[in-house]
């Protein structure tokens, strides 16, 4: 039990030290969320889910 509670203290230490992400972080995040959003517009605006998102909002209005 007390080589948990080191462990956890240890690693309470180090986790409150982090400030943020460093520009390294921030580049990486956004080149993540930009491609994340790439294949999500593509699979978005292909014809089956379009269609099937048409039909749904069709259905809602009417």
């Amino acid at each position: 039990m007390r080589r948990v509670r080191q462990f956890v203290g240890r690693l309470r230490k180090r986790m409150r030290g982090d400030d943020g992400m460093n520009t390294a972080e921030y580049a990486v995040g956004t080149l993540a969320a930009v491609a994340f959003a790439a294949v999500l517009y593509k699979v978005v605006t292909s014809g089956a889910v379009f269609g099937a998102l048409t039909s749904i909002i069709q259905k809602a209005l009417a």
